[in-house]
């Protein structure tokens, strides 16, 4: 059975910014300031790592920004759900998402898990709002390890205690919209097939050499066999 690992913001979902405004709010509360948030770029980043690299750009020291974590992710949780209410339940699953799940379910070569930078409650309420968190059992998430490329490891130890049976970091695939991604599944030893939906480019995400590139997931037949090979 091949580990299949899916990334959330840019590859599963777009939640229209929830996430981005929800930690705004949250900083503002527990910090007093964002730092450069809207020229900051968050995609591929855990979520840790994007309220240091905020609070780093404004020379805050690393403890001082670690002293606020806590209140931090509770003060997100509960803006994120707000964010989410308010937009009255536009946020979504890109164009093929669905379709493929539903195909992977009903294939017994796959196992599906998560690999997000998300904090895990908000990786399940951003999927929730999309209709998708059902789909998921098991995952790694920035609320695991600051690093991403920590993350495949614990989502495969989950795995193996959901499923209760081994699995091969080799043999598993990635699927993400960002260079980030690939670069988790090289360090990683594991396969990656990369989407375009989210900020990067096709010719971008190519540079980066992953197994495979598509610019989206509606070809259903076409992914599948991505994730065979």
């Amino acid at each position: 059975m091949r580990l299949l690992l899916f990334d959330i913001d840019g590859t599963l979902v777009n939640t229209l910014g929830a996430g981005k405004a929800a930690l705004d709010t949250a900083m503002r509360v527990v910090y007093g300031e964002t730092g450069p948030i809207e020229s900051f770029d968050f995609h591929g980043k855990t979520d840790p790592a994007i309220v240091r690299g905020l609070l780093r750009a404004m020379d805050w020291p690393d403890a001082k920004i670690e002293a606020g974590f806590d209140a931090t992710w509770s003060a997100y949780l509960e803006a994120l759900e707000r964010e989410l209410a308010q937009r009255g339940g536009q946020a979504h699953a890109y164009t093929g998402v669905e379709p493929l799940l539903d195909e992977i379910e009903g294939d017994g070569r796959f196992a599906t898990g998560l690999v997000t930078g998300n904090m895990e409650g908000g990786a399940w309420r951003k999927l929730d709002a999309c209709g998708l968190a059902h789909r998921f059992g098991f995952g790694a998430f920035g609320s695991d390890s600051e690093r991403r490329e920590d993350l495949p490891p614990i989502a495969l130890d989950r795995a193996e205690q959901s499923h209760g049976r081994a699995f091969d970091i080799r043999d598993a695939v990635l699927v993400g919209d960002t260079p980030d991604d690939i670069r988790c599944a090289h360090a990683n030893g594991a396969r990656v097939l990369a989407v375009s939906t989210g900020r990067h480019t096709l010719e971008d995400l190519q540079r980066h050499d992953p197994d495979a590139v598509v610019e989206d997931l509606s070809d259903t037949s076409l992914v599948m066999r991505m994730l065979a090979e």
